[in-house]
């Protein structure tokens, strides 16, 4: 079976919480992630002043692509920097398109216009601007899959989101390897 194949995209201000759990769940699991950087290569300082490195600039690893799923990280700025970006709007524009998975924060792909219709969650802080036209199902679930959109309500919810994601892509089975050593609370 062809390795799975992730793109992570790491924004000046991204949660951390949000960018490196899914990494780490995701690369556990087998799933090849790259972390691009929206501003290049360089160090990009995080919502709470920590520095993640990125594995290339964003525009290198859109030439990769396609990719079996792509996250975006949310965090006020992060969220708003995603939002304002062509080449996000394109990457996912294109996931769209392939009927691949984008896994999100959501203000992002309300922003693009992606997956309108979706039933999806955010952070509660989120939900008014979510609700606002309609276009998406909110959800109070801490993790929300409607078909190939997958959401989560914050940091406290990023165990559960990352373990989803390597369940779509990959199995449960696969998703219950990996949880089992991480020792988490049911």
């Amino acid at each position: 079976m062809a390795s799975k194949r992730a793109l992570v995209i790491l924004a000046k201000g991204a949660e951390e919480m949000e960018t490196v759990i899914p990494v780490d769940v995701m690369r556990r699991a087998g799933i090849k992630v790259t972390v691009a950087g929206l501003a290049g290569k360089d160090p990009m300082q995080c919502s709470r002043d920590v520095m993640i490195c990125s594995d290339a600039r964003l525009e290198d690893a859109k030439k990769q692509g396609p990719y079996n799923v792509v996250v975006l990280p949310g965090g006020n700025l992060g969220a708003q920097n995603l939002s304002e970006s062509p080449v996000v709007k394109e990457i996912l524009k294109e996931q769209e398109s392939r009927k691949a998975a984008i896994f999100a924060g959501p203000t992002a792909l309300l922003a693009h216009e992606i997956g309108f219709g979706s039933k999806v969650t955010t952070h509660p802080g989120a939900k008014d601007k979510m609700l606002n036209g309609s276009h998406y199902n909110y959800s109070e679930s801490r993790v929300e899959r409607d078909g190939l959109i997958l959401t989560s309500r914050g940091p406290g919810t990023n165990f559960e989101f990352a373990l989803a994601i390597v369940e779509v892509l990959i199995g449960k089975e696969v998703a219950d390897q990996v949880k089992a050593p991480l020792i988490l609370k049911d």
